[in-house]
């Protein structure tokens, strides 16, 4: 009697390393200057990362225009899971965090930050938990990458670096606090 065949699992490969670690925190550092810029400064500004890699990202940008300005920067984390629309594929039972931003956001100019967006479905998620906790004053989006591929109407304000993608490439940012590298790779699925 024959078994059934199980897939074979998708293999994903490095094609190409985009961002060393020098060239992230330039681009990071254009992005400090144009959210001081697009804000006149920093009054009313808060920063809130969307968890994983958004929050050391917007920590940063945080240290980088509080250093700029002289100036206090709130930075918050959103954690997104329970309000995702794409819950299956997040595995049978997604981890639930604290869902406390940590900045109050009433009237507030807030730039919500993501490592790289894809399809829009994290910044839209982000929005829904966003506005459940108050009424920002505006919202702007800033992402390391934007790969194009959206699935709903959403573009970042602020955009450390367009990068064209095929749907079988993946973009992989690496970061010191989360993965002890700093790289930004295109990968691409095998098979």
């Amino acid at each position: 009697m024959n078994s059934p065949s199980l897939p074979n699992p998708v293999k994903i490969q490095q094609k190409a390393q985009l961002m060393s670690a020098s060239e992230i925190d330039r681009t990071l550092t254009r992005l400090a200057y144009e959210i001081i810029e697009k804000n006149n400064g920093t009054e009313g500004l808060a920063l809130v990362g969307i968890r994983r890699r958004g929050v050391p990202l917007a920590q940063r940008l945080g240290q980088m225009i509080e250093r700029i300005e002289k100036q206090p920067v709130r930075v918050g984390t959103l954690d997104i899971s329970l309000y995702r629309d794409d819950l299956s594929t997040l595995g049978p039972k997604p981890v639930v965090q604290k869902k406390e931003i940590g900045v109050d956001i009433a009237g507030k100019f807030v730039v919500l930050v993501d490592d790289v967006l894809y399809t829009g479905r994290t910044v839209r998620a982000a929005m829904d938990v966003l506005f459940h906790e108050g009424r920002p004053g505006r919202v702007q989006l800033c992402v390391l990458i934007d790969r194009g591929h959206r699935e709903l109407p959403i573009e970042a304000a602020f955009i450390g670096r367009t990068v064209q993608t095929t749907q079988r490439e993946i973009i992989e940012v690496k970061l010191r606090e989360i993965d002890d590298a700093e790289k930004v790779l295109l990968m691409e699925k095998q098979g």
